[in-house]
This record gives C-alpha cells, structure tokens and sequence, in this order.
C-alpha cells in the first residue's frame, strides 16, 4: 500500500469517526425537528383544507339562500339565512343577518328589518364600517317609514366631511327633512352633496335635481 493511499484510508476513517460522534450527539435532536416539521407542514396543510371546505360550504349555503330570496321564496330564504348565522363559517354569520334584514324589509316587515340592522350597528364585535352600514341601511327604511328624528340618530354621525358614507348619510337625511316640511334643512343637505368632489356622480345628479326642485317650490325660501 502506498503512502497516499494509506493517508486516504485514515483520513476516511476519522471523517467517519467524527460523523459518528456528530451523530451520536446530535442526531436524536436532529430527528426530532425532521419529525416536528413534517407534522406542522401536514397541520398546515390539513388546517387549509379544513378551512377552505367550512367557508366553500357557507358560501353555497349563502348562495342557494340569496337564489331562495330571488325567487321570491322569503320564508325559505329566512329559514337558511337564519341556519347559516347559528353554524356558518367566517364573515358569513354576519352576511346573513344583513341579508335576512333586507329580505324582512322586502317582504313589508320593514320594523324587523330596521331592528335587524339596528342589532348589527349597535354590535361592538362587528367591525365599525359595517356597522356603519347596517345604520345606513336602517335609515333609509326609515326615510319611508318614520320620522325625520329616526333617520337622524341613525346617520347624523355619518354625514362629516371625512366619513365615506357621508353622501348617502346626507341624502336621506334630506329626503327625511324634505318629507317633514324642513325644506331649509334638506336644501342646506342637498346642497352640500352637490358641491362634494368626494361624493359618487350619480348623489350629485339626484341632489342637484333635488336642490333645483326645493327651490323652484318656493318652500325655502
């Protein structure tokens, strides 16, 4: 044997030597986390699919609801809506009970809707905007169907000038006011959302029409 090939031969040796006691110290460790990060990646992986198929149920659950209400079967709607608040999954609890009250208000049971709606505004554990927009929705029910004074307590914080809902706020507050005889009110409303860059083109047409027929009434004046 050769002087280089007996240097190769002991140089194995100890690399092999000093893998073993590598291993022997930390190869148990090194098992352990192979084994925890195939189990967390499998956790993962099975938490997405269980995921998934709840909110794909809720949502056919959803769907086939808001195919009831179209169809004019209100009563079935209501029934689905209702199961899909006690056992839904994700946002779709809270979409149904927003749902179910615009289904109440179509069928004529406009005080349950505005309670409905009133429910989720005065909710804390809903996010703020949508609370926001259960109030709105309830004060343009009340537009039709109570007084100037329930559609106020409902939006009057809605109409400053950095809320996104301010429009909307505004528009049926004045249409509110125009009802009671406020005219003042409603063209000083009016007028603001005419004037409002920030306000969707289709508020500014009906609140200039609107601004144009108060004062050709006379009754601002």
């Amino acid at each position: 044997m050769s002087d280089d090939s007996f240097i190769r031969e002991v140089n194995d040796e100890m690399r092999r030597e000093q893998a073993q006691k590598l291993w022997d110290r930390f190869g148990p460790a090194l098992l352990v986390v192979a084994v925890l990060v195939v189990l967390g990646t499998a956790a993962v992986v099975g938490y997405r699919y269980w995921d998934e198929t709840r909110a794909n149920r809720s949502g056919d659950a959803f769907s086939q609801a808001l195919k009831l209400a179209n169809d004019g079967k209100s009563n079935d709607a209501l029934a689905a809506l209702d199961q899909l608040e006690k056992d839904g999954y994700g946002a779709y609890p809270l979409l149904a009970r927003m749902r179910a009250a615009t289904v109440k208000a179509n069928k004529g049971d406009v005080d349950a809707a505005v309670k409905d709606f009133d429910d989720v505004a005065a909710d804390t554990a809903i996010p703020q905007g949508l609370r926001d927009m259960a109030r709105l929705r309830a004060a343009l029910l009340l537009v039709d169907h109570g007084s100037f004074a329930d559609v106020s307590s409902r939006v009057e914080a809605l109409t400053s000038d950095t809320n996104p809902l301010r429009a909307t706020a505004r528009e049926a507050l004045g249409l509110a006011a125009w009802k009671e005889g406020k005219a003042q009110d409603a063209l000083k409303l009016f007028d603001q959302i005419a004037a409002d860059d920030g306000a969707p083109r289709n508020a500014r047409e009906r609140a200039t029409l609107m601004s144009e027929l108060i004062r050709g009434s006379g009754s601002a004046s």
